[in-house]
This record gives structure tokens, sequence and C-alpha cells, in this order.
């Protein structure tokens, strides 16, 4: 990315909550250890206020997590439909995924063997996930994230 890149720069393009409404909208968070997790909202609007702070920044960490190489095989704990979820697991990253007709509700439909960390981002992705941080440890089977980026294991 060159130096005009906006994710370098500071030039961000907020996501509205109506841009989510009835759409797919994947968006990333670290763990109390440091550790990634892609979160699959489909269509849900109850994601963290910071996952909509930059398009840009959200973009760039899905193309820096989609390029990695694959670093281990599948481990979808449900299998059957959930294995076609796994790729970003493949690359060291959780995957979650939501419950339907549950706001905010996701389950862990893969979970890699040795998880990256934050301090393997780039610097300006390291900064934009440090907003992102839920007060949980990501491998936890359910998960409550309200948009105020608090977190609860299950469905409490």
């Amino acid at each position: 990315m060159g130096e005009t890149d906006p994710g370098k720069t500071g030039a961000h393009t907020v996501i509205t909550r109506e841009e989510l409404l009835g759409v797919e909208f994947d968006w990333f968070a670290a763990d109390m250890r440091g550790h990634v997790a892609q979160f699959m909202a489909a269509g849900d609007t109850q994601v963290p206020e910071a996952a909509l702070a930059s398009e840009e920044l959200l973009e760039a960490l899905h193309v820096w997590i989609d390029t990695r190489p694959e670093a281990e095989p599948p481990n979808a704990p449900a299998g059957g439909f959930d294995e076609h979820l796994t790729p970003p697991q493949r690359r060291g990253a959780y995957v979650y995924d939501r419950v339907p007709e549950q706001a905010g509700i996701y389950r862990l439909v893969a979970a890699p063997r040795q998880p990256f960390t934050v301090q393997d981002l780039p610097p300006h992705l390291c900064d934009y996930l440090r907003g992102l941080v839920l007060n949980v440890h990501f491998g936890e089977a359910k998960l409550r994230v309200g948009t105020d980026g608090v977190a609860e294991v299950g469905e409490a």
C-alpha cells in the first residue's frame, strides 16, 4: 500500500448501522490475550461502535488476514456447515458467527490451534484494534457483544 493509503493517513469512512441491515458484515476484535477474531454479524446492527469507525481499516485488516498463508488444517468444532467458515481460522484468527434471530450473540465456529496476536499486525492495524478489545478470552462457545464493546461469555 502506498503513502496515500487512507488506513495509514487518517482518512476514514464511518460505516452506518443502516448499511448493516440485511447484509453480511464481518468485523474484528481482539481479546484480553491479544488474539484476534472475525465476527460475522449476518445483518445484525448490534456491533461495537468502534467496529464502524473506519471502512478503510476494516478492509485493510480483511486483506491482511486473507493474504496470510494458511498455517493449519480446518478446526470447526461443530463440523458440517461450519467448515466453509474456516479460512480465517486456518490463518490464525478465531471465527464467530451470529446466532440467527439473537442480536449480539455469536457462536464459535472455528478456533485456531496457533492464533496470531495483535502484535503480529502492521502498526496501523494494531492501532485500529486497540479500540476493539473485548473483555473475554476467545475460544468460548458463545459470546454476547454489545454496541459499547462490552462482551460476556454465554447469552447472559
